[in-house]
């Protein structure tokens, strides 16, 4: 297989990436060398992600899309291809909840969740393995969550998270002779405006919120944006080669 020249800077592109993990994970891989493409929904909302890279002396495009929309996905990867170069490592981060217990929650949620989080990969990976097997190597990591083991109230996220871990090992099958690899990233309770927003329509300070999840975490703390943004950087090494259609949980302990 063949590779990217080593005076090629290779081009990254993290979705949902304006903040929380997506912008940590998003500075993490320009630290690493990479040129990163930043993608949210709202282009103006990935600035301060932009800024930060830059400012350390990365580059950096900031990209307004809908990754559940398949003509906009394709127009974005094209924008970053023409503008930064070829995408060579996905990250497929961008996630929504719409949290209700299920004789509660209606079509529009489900479907909501749903399709940003395994519509949207697909949309995106779909798009970006073009430039990949032409490359001769790439990078998929796809988040998805401790959720995926069941979670009250979450039964919409809670599937889309399980499929995103056959989603992954699957493109590990399908894309492994053409050099890319595809692994997933299941973060436990990170610190996030996510979780924030669950402790507030839980009715607990959040503070209170955290320190109960660290109480029952091997790992007595909660975990940050960070802690997410490393795993991701192994994975998207040149020395993570060897592995592929693997899930990590990133929890604090077998099950944060």
């Amino acid at each position: 297989m063949s590779e990217p020249t080593a005076t090629a800077q290779r081009v990254a592109v993290v979705t949902g990436a304006a903040r929380g993990i997506g912008a940590a994970t998003a500075r993490r891989l320009a630290r690493d060398g990479f040129a990163v493409a930043v993608l949210d929904l709202d282009e103006t909302a990935c600035a301060d992600t932009v800024a930060a890279i830059e400012k350390e002396g990365g580059r950096a495009l900031a990209v307004g899309v809908d990754v559940a929309d398949a003509a906009r996905v394709e127009s974005a990867v094209a924008r970053v291809a023409a503008e930064l170069g070829p995408p060579l490592v996905l990250v497929n981060n961008a996630g929504i909840t719409r949290d209700n217990l299920l004789f509660k929650m209606d079509e529009a949620d489900w479907d909501a969740v749903i399709g940003v989080h395994l519509r949207g990969a697909f949309l995106m990976s779909k798009a970006a393995q073009a430039h990949m097997t032409k490359a001769g190597w790439g990078r998929i990591i796809n988040l998805s969550s401790v959720s995926a083991l069941g979670n009250r109230g979450q039964v919409n996220y809670s599937a889309a998270k399980a499929g995103m871990q056959g989603f992954t090992k699957t493109l590990a099958i399908e894309l492994g002779k053409f050099g890319v690899t595809a692994n997933a990233v299941a973060p436990g309770f990170i610190v996030t405006e996510m979780t924030a927003a669950t402790a507030e329509r839980l009715g607990v300070p959040f503070e209170e919120f955290k320190a109960k999840r660290a109480a029952v975490t091997p790992v007595p703390r909660v975990g940050e944006p960070d802690d997410i943004a490393h795993a991701v950087s192994f994975f998207a090494s040149e020395g993570a080669g060897f592995v592929t259609g693997q899930v990590l949980y990133v929890a604090g302990g077998p099950r944060g």
